[in-house]
């Protein structure tokens, strides 16, 4: 969002109209049907848990200090880009990519 934002100011700028016109009146309507798509996808077999039910099952994962690196998984070739993520709150923390949760374990 805020790229197609700085795009639209710098062609504004720029005084190419025909380029500022497509970005403005760009159609979200494919997209949306596609989400819509996938998600009715798992909806359709009652009997089968969605891929967000099956990753909120996995418990929170304790980790010793501050600060994960959540790759997704212990092979690169099936995780995704490394995400570090902060555990200074109480709550679990999530990985924006797949999901898992991590909480800090605390001695006492």
């Amino acid at each position: 969002m805020m790229a197609s934002s700085l795009l639209r100011s710098l062609v504004s700028r720029s005084g190419s109209s025909n380029v500022g016109a497509a970005l403005s009146t760009r159609n979200y309507s494919l997209v949306s049907s596609q989400i819509s798509n996938h998600t009715a996808k798992w909806m359709q077999d009652t009997t089968k848990k969605s891929p967000m039910e099956l990753i909120n099952e996995i418990p929170p994962i304790k980790v010793e200090g501050r600060i994960v690196a959540c790759g997704g998984d212990s092979n690169p070739a099936l995780g995704h880009p490394i995400e570090f993520i902060c555990l200074d709150l109480k709550e679990p923390a999530v990985c924006k990519y797949c999901g898992l949760r991590y909480v800090q374990a605390h001695h006492h």
